[in-house]
């Protein structure tokens, strides 16, 4: 997952943003102002292309929120049959996932983005077309798949609100559009941007390394010293050990595979996935007479809370992050747990008017409660924290096995949330609650503050005693 991390999106963060070198003499302002038009052009073309990347996950996960009343009643699909429907994104997802690195190591960044998108596609035309639960459910697998190539993405959540919110606008077709627009933006804008430097440095095509830095940085950058420094860099790696999957539960590695699993463990039992994917359904159950007012609100508070959580993580530190955002998603889960328990036992007698018609109302504010809780912390925090306790060495392999661990996980609960649901709806919130509780205990008692330190500081830190 390393390989694919330091992708299009690893690229503009840790080599585009580089700035040109310094000027010395005042006769070359104007071809630097220039040559600077050039590299702020490209900057921005990466942006959007990572960021069309990040929309298209986003719009295949927020799918099926708003869509399934429309299509389980268009297509016919029983309970188990849309749970499955749902669920096997993240079956695709598993595989996409695990084949992404060796997809980026044959043919590079940009060839690896433009399968995505195009399987992408493909999976999108197969729900625009479907007239039957098989053709559905291979399309879903297909985008699956797309977006599991697509992982190392973290900004999601622009896509997911607008599918939420779109959504309930528009048909279940039409909401395909939705998905198919950003693989095309994103398959013209791969067109104009450089294959990864790194990476052809590291395949050892050295003219077109040379080509594809001058071209990120600007033609008139000197950028004989960085290209040096990526040759050393790549030199270094190689020397590296290569670690296999076993190496992960040496004693000096299992402490970070511990936290790192276990933060995807309990990101995804918190109930996540369930939401997510059945919010619509989640609303008329609680009452309304449908989901799009909590549809809706879920996509409005979602992009602002996460912001809110990338700004917060640098400042206040990881740990504070992870205790509010599990103690808010358990407090909204038993929010919504109550108000499900109260529609179920509430003595009828006592006076339906005075008590039943706020309880949707209570359920909507605890999944907006649990919604903005997740966004600030749990949602992003254990991605980042993954990247900052593997060694080097092994950070490739202990990635992959955290985000197989993240897509199994995301299967587990999407597929069983309608079945939890039919069981007892307040039992299944309540579950989620506690794994929220759970989760505070875990992040008390086992992660490390890795705010400003380094790998070493960090290694020290997870074996050290406690």
């Amino acid at each position: 997952m390393e390989d694919v991390e330091n992708g299009i999106h690893g690229t503009h963060e840790s080599e585009v943003t580089k700035p040109l070198i310094q000027q010395r003499e005042l006769a070359k302002v104007e071809e630097s102002s220039s040559d600077g038009q050039g590299f702020l052009w490209m900057v921005l073309l990466s942006t959007g292309v990572a960021v069309c990347g990040s929309f298209e996950f986003g719009s295949c996960i927020g799918y099926s929120a708003p869509t399934q009343a429309g299509i389980t009643k268009d297509i016919g699909l029983s309970l188990s049959q849309y749970s499955i429907f749902a669920s096997i994104l993240t079956i695709g997802g598993m595989f996409g996932a695990v084949t992404s690195g060796h997809l980026a190591d044959y043919i590079g960044r940009i060839g690896t983005m433009r399968i995505s998108a195009v399987v992408c596609i493909i999976g999108w035309l197969a729900i625009y077309f479907a007239k039957d639960t098989f053709l559905l459910c291979l399309g879903r697998l297909f985008t699956g798949y797309g977006i599991g190539v697509l992982s190392y993405v973290l900004l999601l959540v622009g896509g997911n609100s607008v599918a939420f919110i779109i959504g309930t606008l528009v048909s279940w077709r039409t909401m395909v559009l939705v998905g198919v627009l950003p693989c095309l933006v994103l398959l013209l804008g791969l067109v104009f941007i450089p294959e990864s430097p790194r990476w052809l440095a590291k395949v050892d095509h050295q003219k077109e390394f040379i080509s594809a830095l001058q071209k990120l940085r600007g033609k008139d950058a000197d950028i004989t010293q960085e290209a040096a420094e990526i040759q050393e860099c790549i030199e270094n790696l190689q020397t590296l050990p290569r670690a296999g999957f076993q190496d992960l539960f040496q004693s000096r590695y299992i402490r970070s595979v511990i936290v790192s699993v276990g933060l995807m463990v309990f990101q995804q039992t918190g109930g996540i996935n369930g939401v997510g994917f059945y919010a619509s359904q989640i609303f008329v159950s609680a009452g309304f007479s449908s989901g799009n007012l909590g549809t809706i609100l879920m996509g409005c508070i979602q992009v602002p809370i996460t912001i809110v959580g990338a700004i917060l993580m640098d400042r206040s530190g990881r740990i504070p992050l992870l205790m509010v955002s599990a103690s808010g998603s358990s407090i909204g889960c038993f929010i919504t747990g109550i108000s499900f328990y109260l529609k179920v036992n509430l003595n009828l007698s006592v006076g339906q008017g005075i008590y039943m018609d706020w309880l949707p109302t209570l359920a909507l504010s605890g999944i907006l409660v649990y919604l903005g809780s997740y966004s600030i912390g749990m949602g992003a925090v254990p991605w980042v924290m993954m990247s900052e306790i593997f060694p080097l060495n092994i950070k490739g392999v202990g990635g992959s096995l955290v985000t197989l661990v993240s897509w199994f996980g995301s299967w587990a609960v999407s597929y069983a949330f309608n079945f939890l649901m039919s069981w007892s709806s307040a039992g299944t919130f309540f579950l989620f609650s506690a794994a929220g509780a759970a989760t505070l205990l875990f992040v008390a008692r086992v992660v490390p503050e890795t705010k400003g330190d380094s790998l070493e500081e960090i290694q020290e830190s997870l074996n050290s005693s406690k």
